[in-house]
């Protein structure tokens, strides 16, 4: 018998505000950071379970609270009888009277819940021998549905509505697999996009993704009506009239200014508008959908829980759900989001514009591929190209496509190296800036 043994917590920021990666209109100088955590055990196998919660800087050391403040619910624990029922740890956290005062499943302490949990799936991975999308991808619907926290949403997904779900696409689970594994799963690239690169790095940037095989771009946008409209305009004569090119607001606008903006930015054909308003706003977003339309509506980086995607859902508000590895309750709840997108049809494009998100949410993407809605039309992944070769398992793309990862584990690992140069603010990084 094996248990938790230790706990740790580290305060991890790049400063990527220095060369403006990640920049947008609502974020213009972020520090791409991670609330670390690692979970260790007396286990004979030496392995650990890393996750962590992405943050973009200041803030951080409060996110690394709220996840230490965990510590109890892992601590000294069996570690079996843990990983061999995810459920109903998941379960236990979200339903700790305290701990839900304090969201209910919402902000600091919900994405600390994801974290342990994501900690603790990586660990269980990774004594499978699998990375997680194959784990969960072997698992059987019943499996996967003991998992899942379906409180609240009876209306609309029900136990057993997911299992048929799940058991429909059981049969094609294996040639769906094989593809994944031939031939990736497409990626978009928001590189070229972010709001504080100029004229001269957009079109370098998107002239270099059409070279590496992406048939999509994502350009930040929101600070400025004419800098908008001549920065799309100088997108679409790069890389012509056939790639598509989302756009993102960052929660810039209100309903109105939303609908007025997107009119001076159709001539240029936006494939998506994400998060064109408050993420709370379902209402907002519906009436945004309705009135910007062939243009589709994004969103999901900032949606607290599976109860307001069901309800954007439900208000016709979304033609793309965008799930993020560490924004809800860890994979728990990112798998009730994935069911609840395939009862209502509407494809997962996962955000991924983070440290370590493309490492992360590429599993979850590739699950769904395989397992739940069985189809990639209209999906792909989001693609920055920065800070991956912190990460033991970094992402690999060929001809703008995600490769399947084949390393035991959730991906979230960061080497040890980075881990102390990074760590704030004594880390060599920041000692010596």
């Amino acid at each position: 018998m094996s248990r938790f043994t230790s706990f740790r917590t580290v305060d991890i920021r790049f400063p990527t505000s220095r060369t403006l990666d990640g920049s947008d209109a609502m974020n213009p100088e972020p520090d791409y950071s991670a609330a670390y955590l690692v979970l260790g055990t007396d286990a004979a196998d030496g392995l650990e379970g890393h996750g962590f919660v992405f943050t973009i800087g200041r803030g951080n050391d409060v996110q690394q609270a709220a996840v230490a403040a965990l510590e109890p619910w892992v601590l000294g624990r069996d570690v079996d009888d843990v990983l061999d029922d995810l459920g109903a740890i998941g379960r236990e956290l979200t339903s700790d009277s305290q701990l839900r005062w304090l969201g209910p499943e919402k902000g600091i302490i919900h994405m600390a819940i994801g974290a342990v949990l994501n900690a603790l799936w990586d660990l269980k991975a990774k004594r499978a021998g699998k990375p997680l999308w194959k784990l969960l991808a072997d698992m059987s619907p019943e499996e996967i549905v003991h998992i899942l926290d379906l409180r609240y949403l009876s209306d609309v997904l029900t136990a057993d509505e997911a299992l048929d779900l799940l058991r429909t696409k059981a049969d094609g689970k294996a040639e769906r697999e094989a593809a994944l594994l031939a031939d990736g799963y497409p990626a978009y690239a928001t590189s070229p996009g972010w709001l504080g690169y100029d004229d001269d790095k957009l079109t370098r940037l998107a002239t270099q993704a059409l070279a590496d095989g992406f048939t999509t771009i994502k350009l930040k946008v929101g600070g400025n009506l004419a800098d908008d409209v001549r920065r799309l305009g100088l997108a679409r004569e790069c890389v012509g009239p056939d790639v598509d090119i989302a756009i993102d607001a960052n929660q810039r606008w209100d309903v109105p200014e939303a609908i007025a903006w997107m009119d001076k930015l159709a001539a240029y054909r936006p494939l998506w508008i994400e998060e064109p308003t408050n993420p709370d706003d379902i209402l907002g977003h519906a009436a945004i959908r309705a009135a910007v339309s062939p243009v589709l509506v994004a969103s999901g980086e900032h949606v607290h829980n599976r109860i307001i995607f069901k309800q954007m859902l439900q208000a016709g508000a979304l033609d793309v759900v965008q799930i993020d590895a560490t924004r809800v309750g860890g994979v728990n709840e990112n798998l009730t989001i994935l069911l609840l997108a395939a009862k209502f049809g509407v494809p997962v494009c996962p955000h991924a514009g983070g440290v370590g998100l493309c490492e992360m949410v590429r599993h979850l993407a590739m699950f769904d591929f395989v397992a739940v809605s069985g189809s990639l039309e209209g999906r792909m992944i989001e693609y920055v190209d920065h800070l991956h070769e912190h990460f033991l398992d970094p992402v690999r793309l060929h001809n703008g496509r995600y490769r399947a990862p084949d390393t035991p584990g959730f991906s979230a690992q960061m080497l040890a190296s980075s881990l102390a140069d990074h760590e704030y603010p004594h880390g060599r990084v920041w000692a010596t800036s």
